[in-house]
């Protein structure tokens, strides 16, 4: 069979959607395994979304094979030291996430939230992993807010974030030994006119499953219990801590100046004055392929909003408030009603 063929199993695997086989999964269940490629779904519809926003061109993300592996084991998949980006889950047990991020593609990262156009890729600096971190910040908090609705409604916030350049014998998680058994879901970024780079979204074995069970109980109707968040600093119990924290919060909503202690700027001040993008969402509304096809002009698409029902105000793909339509002169506008981020 020629090359440029695909075989009937490789058509089957394409139609069966989703990112492709649930790689090397043989210490968890098919069931947990497929509730888990949602949550990879979910990392790269963010990154698509808030990674677009920045950079303003198109923007491909292809989720990779999950796969279940030893600390070690996974450090060894990278030729050269990643970029290390880690938070805990506030709402859900502070448990550990950390997405790994080849070097490169976290500093065109953070020449996009700089205002630059990710070519060439800048110099490793402070000030542009500053940036990296709050770019992954958005990403995750994008993330969360779809992780919650599929975890019927549990309030998840990003705490304790922290990052960092790795170093020799780095480890996705620092304070757990090398040997222990992650779940590491990659996917790969693709910017227009630039070269592809990988983001990789990483659990703890025990912890990936913790969160299996969430999804199970809200596909099954129950209520998740509430959950005290500690906000500890120091991380403990397989917290990472790889460097210092950065406020998550959208800049709006940051004070600027002495965030570093003793006066000196943080990393947000940094890029306090670089435009983002403020997008107003009506609703939304899902549909086929052969839906889509179907259009034509004059046709309706009914959204999943109420009439009079507040709209989004999402900062690159981020939510942070609800608001309501207003007319200004002959402009449309929004006034805000409730802010998101802002709260406790």
């Amino acid at each position: 069979m020629p090359d440029d063929i695909l075989s009937p199993d490789e058509i089957t695997a394409l139609l069966a959607g989703g990112g492709g086989d649930l790689g090397d999964l043989s210490e968890i269940s098919d069931a947990d395994a497929e509730r888990l490629a949602k949550v990879s779904d979910t990392f790269a519809s963010s990154e698509n979304s808030v990674i677009n926003m920045l950079a303003g061109k198109n923007v491909t993300t292809n989720t990779g094979s999950p796969e279940v592996l030893s600390q070690e084991d996974f450090a060894g998949k990278f030729s050269e030291l990643p970029f290390l980006f880690s938070t805990t889950f506030g709402g859900m047990d502070d448990m550990p996430l950390a997405l790994v991020v080849d070097q490169k593609g976290a500093l065109t990262l953070a020449d996009f939230m700089m205002g630059g156009t990710g070519s060439p890729v800048p110099e490793p600096s402070d000030m542009y992993f500053g940036a990296s971190q709050e770019g992954l910040s958005q990403i995750v908090g994008s993330a969360f807010t779809s992780l919650s609705a599929m975890l019927a409604g549990r309030r998840l916030m990003p705490e304790n974030t922290t990052s960092a350049l790795g170093e020799e014998n780095w480890r996705a998680f620092s304070l757990e030994p090398a040997d222990k058994k992650i779940w590491a879901s990659p996917v790969s970024v693709t910017i227009e006119g630039l070269p592809a780079f990988n983001i990789w979204t990483c659990l703890t074995l025990d912890d990936a499953l913790t969160v299996s069970g969430y999804m199970r109980d809200a596909e099954e109707g129950k209520k998740p219990q509430p959950q005290a968040s500690s906000n500890n600093n120091s991380m403990g119990g397989g917290r990472q801590n790889v460097g210092p924290a950065v406020d998550v919060r959208p800049a709006a909503f940051q004070p600027l100046g002495g965030g570093g202690g003793g006066g000196e700027p943080s990393p947000i001040d940094l890029i306090a004055d670089i435009p983002v993008r403020v997008t107003v969402e009506l609703g939304k509304a899902r549909k086929s392929v052969s839906e889509i096809l179907a259009l034509n002009s004059g046709a309706v698409i009914e959204l999943d909003k109420m009439a009079g029902e507040p709209v989004d105000i999402l900062v690159n793909g981020k939510l942070i408030a609800h608001g309501e339509v207003v007319v200004i002169d002959e402009n449309f506008g929004v006034r805000i009603t409730d802010i998101i981020s802002g709260k406790n």
